[in-house]
């Protein structure tokens, strides 16, 4: 696992050992941020369930001008802050021992211009995160959300609409907008 592009392209990035541990490819990460490259340069970012932190790095490394990192593991957050230094990205971070809801309950609406979410599959997470995703999310923002292909979320929460639908083999990555700010149509 590396960071594919910008100030620290190429530098291998640390991540947790295990069977429950599903980093995302490169081939989705260069997907992921394809589908979003005009957006990052000066964005602040959210990497929900941060894992080793590899995609708010990737954004970090692209331009983003802040990162803010979240996992409840300890041992994750760990991996996160070696990343962050190992890619000298530190200073432009915020790591957070939370879970998602603990973390989304105290955020301020209007927050971020780019949410990633990875959640541990097989267990209905965004659809019960994302109605409160939307509120955090400033009006012009968009969120990218990686899960198994067999996740169908529907085309509407709350305030967001899908805008695509990217598929990986098994992986499936969807971006939403906020309503007011989606153009008419769904592709994918």
């Amino acid at each position: 696992m590396r960071v594919i592009t910008g100030k620290a392209k190429g530098i291998k990035l640390r991540t947790l050992e295990g069977l429950d541990v599903r980093p995302t490819t490169d081939r989705v990460k260069e997907g992921m941020f394809s589908a979003i490259q005009f957006e990052i340069a000066g964005a602040r970012v959210l990497d929900l369930f941060a894992g080793s932190g590899q995609l708010g790095i990737e954004a970090l490394s692209r331009g983003a001008k802040q990162t803010v990192f979240v996992d409840q593991s300890a041992e994750s957050l760990n991996i996160v802050k070696e990343n962050l230094k190992k890619t000298s990205l530190i200073d432009f971070a915020e790591v957070h021992q939370k879970s998602a809801e603990q973390f989304l309950r105290l955020c301020p609406d209007n927050s971020f211009d780019l949410i990633f979410l990875d959640p541990p599959y097989r267990n209905q997470i965004l659809e019960k995160i994302l109605p409160e995703i939307s509120r955090i999310l400033r009006p012009d923002g968009k969120v990218i959300a990686e899960h198994e292909i067999n996740c169908n979320l529907p085309e509407e929460i709350s305030d967001l609409l899908l805008q695509k639908n990217y598929f990986y083999g098994k992986i499936t990555v969807s971006v939403f907008l906020k309503k007011s700010n989606a153009k008419k149509g769904i592709e994918t």
